[in-house]
């Protein structure tokens, strides 16, 4: 544990830091799921509401530095690509 007060608070604050991160970071595994689910059940309609919904929160993890924009690029690519194969 760190000697100097400015040291001790810096520590505190990285750790409601990292909780509040992995919050949001589990919200975002939540909605990724919530698609997967819809597709593997074959529910195209579902699917889609369920990708609407999880857009802006990938998106709301890049501005908050939570996520790379490549790994949400990534993620939101995936997830149209198995919506799309749903009507095909």
């Amino acid at each position: 544990m760190a000697n100097i007060k400015s040291a001790r608070k810096r520590a505190r604050q990285a750790e409601k830091t990292r909780k509040h991160n992995m919050g949001m970071r589990s919200l975002m595994r939540t909605k990724i799921k919530n698609v997967v689910k819809a597709c593997d059940a074959g529910d195209k309609d579902a699917a889609q509401a369920a990708y609407k919904e999880a857009v802006p929160v990938i998106d709301g993890m890049i501005n908050k530095g939570i996520v790379n924009k490549n790994k949400a690029a990534r993620h939101k690519s995936r997830l149209n690509k198995r919506i799309k194969a749903l009507s095909a």
